[in-house]
């Protein structure tokens, strides 16, 4: 069986897997990493997001071997020990979480977006989450818990992926 080797969440691993393995499949059942949910299994509904190498990725559709010698992130990875990312904090504070299952993906897309804009509005966060499905909260609390993180980022001068935040 072939190997990949990835770092995840800032840990080196080494793994064996089908070469028809998802990212998804090794992450869940080779690194036992269950945020990235199994919810589609066909890149719709966006539960399986990572970032692979800072870019948004639905890792059910991602063979496994693309992420060979790249960086994934998951949303284990998000938090510092005992320190939630703000994006974490403001999906509690705001609600914007109800069943949990769809709440990974939210907050990796949102990295995503906040990553490459700090200041995004409305409708720029819709369109960030046009690849996440939400059959609980209807959105509404989960666009304000990621507008309430990217005002706190940029007022505290927050650093998202290794940018500060102006």
């Amino acid at each position: 069986m072939p190997t990949l080797k990835l770092k995840v969440n800032g840990r080196d691993y080494k793994v064996e897997a089908e070469p028809t393995a998802t990212l998804l499949e090794v992450l869940r059942d080779k690194l036992l990493i269950t945020g990235p949910k199994v919810g589609c299994n066909t890149g719709d509904c966006g539960a399986c997001s990572v970032l692979l190498n800072g870019q948004l990725v639905k890792s059910c559709i991602t063979n496994a071997f693309i992420s060979d010698g790249c960086e994934v992130i998951t949303v284990e990875g998000l938090a510092k020990p005992g320190e939630l990312h703000p994006l974490q904090k403001a999906f509690y504070e705001y609600y914007g979480a109800q069943c949990g299952f769809c709440t990974p993906g939210m907050l990796i897309a949102a990295k995503a977006l906040l990553d490459e804009n700090p200041n995004p509005t409305r409708e720029e966060i819709k369109e960030a989450l046009s690849g996440n499905l939400c059959r609980c909260t209807g959105y509404v609390k989960i666009i304000e818990a990621i507008m309430a993180a990217a005002r706190e980022l940029r007022e505290t001068g927050g650093v998202i992926a290794g940018k500060e935040v102006s």
